[in-house]
């Protein structure tokens, strides 16, 4: 598993030249509906395990949460289950909210 801060997560989706990652938001329905990354798709943490086939092995897939636990709780354990293209986002969305997008809203 690897990481990624919010600025360079930004850059990286920024850049027309690079393949797009997955951006898999862990959150809560009620927090990702309160704000979110533009492109995220919404996976509470609890339904990961039900839903892991699903994702896609082949491509990075950047795991989203509000501080950066749960995220880093699941991409663990995506980590353990075979995914080699596993990043977390330090700090979640209150840190790219600081870092990378102060017009997100923050709780």
């Amino acid at each position: 598993m690897q990481h990624i801060r919010p600025t360079e997560l930004k850059a990286w989706l920024d850049d027309p030249r690079r393949e797009k990652p997955l951006l898999l938001d862990v959150r809560e329905p009620w927090e990702f509906e309160r704000c979110h990354i533009e492109g995220a798709v919404s996976l509470p943490m609890n339904g990961i395990p039900a839903r892991l086939a699903e994702l896609p092995r082949d491509r990075d897939i950047v795991v989203i949460c509000h501080h950066g636990v749960r995220s880093y709780h699941v991409a663990r354990f995506l980590d353990h289950n075979g995914f080699t293209r596993v990043i977390n986002l330090t700090g979640g969305v209150d840190a790219w909210a600081k870092e990378a997008d102060p017009t997100m809203p923050t709780y």
